[in-house]
Parts: C-alpha cells; structure tokens; sequence
C-alpha cells in the first residue's frame, strides 16, 4: 500500500492521457495495506523510473555557459521510453497473501502503468481467513503506450564569468476536484571550466567542458472518495465511519550531477554528457479508509485504516549518458538529445528564445 499514492499523483499529473481510460485506482486499496503495497509497486515501477529520468533531463544542451546577464527560456519536453520487458508484471511472482489470488489461475501477467491501454489486468478475489470470498477487482489496465512523458519549463541565466544558473518553476497549479494540485521548483548552475584555461578574449576554443547540478521538486496533493461498497459493514462498533478527510501527499525531489563536452560548430553545436541522477519521494495517505476484512451476519464487514503511511525512499539511483545538439538562431534556440539509462532511453526537444 505504500505506493498508491505514487500511481494516483502519475495518473493525476498526466491526465489527459488517462481521461478516457476510466481507471479507478482507488480499489487498489481496498485488497488491504499489504497486497496493495506489493500491486502498485509492481504496477508503478517503469513510471516511478521514467518520471525520475525525465524529470533530470533537459537541464543543458551544450558545455557553453551564457555571458553575464544574458539569458534564454525554454520550453522542453521528454519521453522516458519504457523497455517492453517492464510492461507486464506476474501477480504470482510478487509475494502476495494467499488471502488474494486471480480468479484464473492462467491469467497472471497484468499491465504496468505502460503498456496495454485496452485490456485489464486479471480479475483478483479477495477472500477472508475463513477462505470466504469477499470481494473482487481488476488490475488496471496500462494508462500510456511505452513512453513516459515530462516537461520542463526552464529559465538560464549568465551568472558571472563562465557560469550559468538554470531556474524551473510552475506556482501550485488545482487541476480541479478530480486531478488535485501540483507545483514545480527546481534550481541548476553549470560552469565552463574549459574557458578558464583560455584567454577570455578567446572566441573559438577546441571545446567546452562543463560541470553542472540540478535539483527540480514536484508537490501534488489530492482528496479522495473511497466509501465502503454497497452492503458493507463496520467490523465492530470500534471502526471509524468518517472518510471525508481522505487525501493523497507526495513530494518528489530529482538530482543530477551531470558533465558535459560540446563543440561549438557556427550555429551548431553537439555534445556528449554522463551523468548521476538520484530520485527520492515522499509518499503518504491521509485519513480513513475502509478495507473488508470479514463476513459477518451474511454481509462483508470492513475495518477501518487511519492515515495509512507516510513514507520516505529512493526509487532512482543511476547512471546516465546523453548525446545531443543545440542550434543556436538569432533570437531563437532549438535543442534535441537522446539519453540511456538502466535499459530505459530518453528523447526531449525543445524551443527557447535567447537573448
């Protein structure tokens, strides 16, 4: 259970791919914190990895640093390219209780959160100690085909002296009732330190190496509605009936330690980068949530979780390559890469305007 939060802040932030498909993730918790836990972890992993790639591209298309005081803003995009190997998952490989298992055993392999659009996932039954059956559910269907999408709205800007300072920020954005909030903060500076061994009337150098760290933050937040199912019952008078305070937190911090060589060709200028990035998330449910547990007087009785968890990890910690260009027009830029990373690729381009 520790992920759903994960799998609703990706679906939210990227809805207009997920509005026709109708998913309602929410029933993911209603398998109970442990299986849910091990079902969106194995349903979010390609996203949670695509994300955290993509989120740490785009920071520079060249080893060049702005003068001082020159700047350009730029409009990016990035698709995370999820190998097909991590578009289905087994439901009988990932440890969950015997209380859960497909109501076919020969259908196990269900889609991530990339993959298959059109089908479900296997029909899972849910049932008691007693092996009663409580309820069922599908797995979700993919939301997206095999790529992972991110922008970066992102402004330069020349520091001093061979040295650039990079600023990304989107103000709290409410999506409205159904897609919850989200906001964006993320700094960056870069430094030439090819051009400190030249003389600085120099115009044209072999190339230029640069040294650049990044940091990008995404907040999103959202209430829920998970109610207990028609017919359902409190477990004992104990359990709490109120689940109008139910929200989901996330918080999800990138990093990026990244080098890059360029050489400037007129307007044309490729480079080669190798890179460190590291992801981490803060994930968390908020207020009470209805789980069935039993049959009690011929009905399934629930009982009741309160603030389900609140978690911290690391879900990305690797290395990354990236070839690229950037064209440099009066006025305007054009920029393109394509990067590697853990048998992921990522493809962004972008726009800008300079000055």
């Amino acid at each position: 259970m520790k992920t759903v939060a994960t799998i609703l802040f990706f679906i939210l932030l990227q809805a207009s791919m997920a509005v026709h498909a109708q998913l309602n993730f929410e029933n993911l918790i209603r398998s109970g914190p442990a299986d849910a836990e091990k079902l969106v972890e194995a349903y979010a992993n390609p996203l949670l990895y695509g994300f955290g790639l993509g989120m740490n591209s785009g920071w520079t298309n060249t080893a060049q640093a702005l003068k001082p005081l020159h700047f350009d803003l730029r409009v990016i995009g990035t698709g995370s390219v999820v190998p097909s190997s991590k578009q289905t998952f087994d439901v009988s490989n990932i440890g969950l209780s015997p209380t859960l298992r497909p109501s076919d055993p020969s259908k196990v392999l269900s889609p991530t959160f990339t993959g298959d659009t059109r089908n479900n996932g296997p029909l899972m039954d849910l049932f008691d100690a007693n092996n009663n059956k409580l309820i069922s559910f599908e797995l979700p269907r993919a939301v997206i085909k095999s790529i992972v999408p991110t922008p970066q709205l992102q402004l330069n800007m020349g520091l001093f002296a061979n040295t650039e300072v990079m600023v990304r920020a989107a103000p709290k954005i409410r999506l409205g009732e159904r897609f919850g909030s989200v906001s964006l903060l993320g700094f960056g500076i870069k430094h030439n330190f090819a051009r400190d061994f030249f003389p600085k009337d120099s115009e044209k150098i072999p190339f230029d190496f640069s040294v650049l760290a990044g940091f990008n933050t995404v907040k999103y937040g959202r209430d829920l509605n998970l109610l207990p199912l028609d017919g359902m019952i409190p477990e004992n008078d104990a359990q709490i009936a109120d689940f109008s305070t139910q929200r989901v937190y996330a918080k999800f911090d990138n990093y990026l330690i990244q080098a890059t060589l360029s050489k400037e060709l007129s307007v044309f200028t490729p480079f080669v980068s190798l890179g460190y990035s590291i992801s981490k998330a803060q994930i968390g449910l908020k207020g009470n949530y209805p789980i069935a547990n039993s049959i009690k007087d011929e009905k399934i009785a629930y009982i009741t979780y309160s603030d389900p968890f609140a978690l911290k990890r690391t879900y990305l910690r690797t290395l990354r390559g990236d070839v690229g260009f950037q064209i440099k027009l009066p006025v305007l830029r054009l920029y393109g890469s394509y990067g590697f990373s853990g048998g992921y690729g990522m493809l962004s381009g972008g726009v800008g305007i300079g000055f």
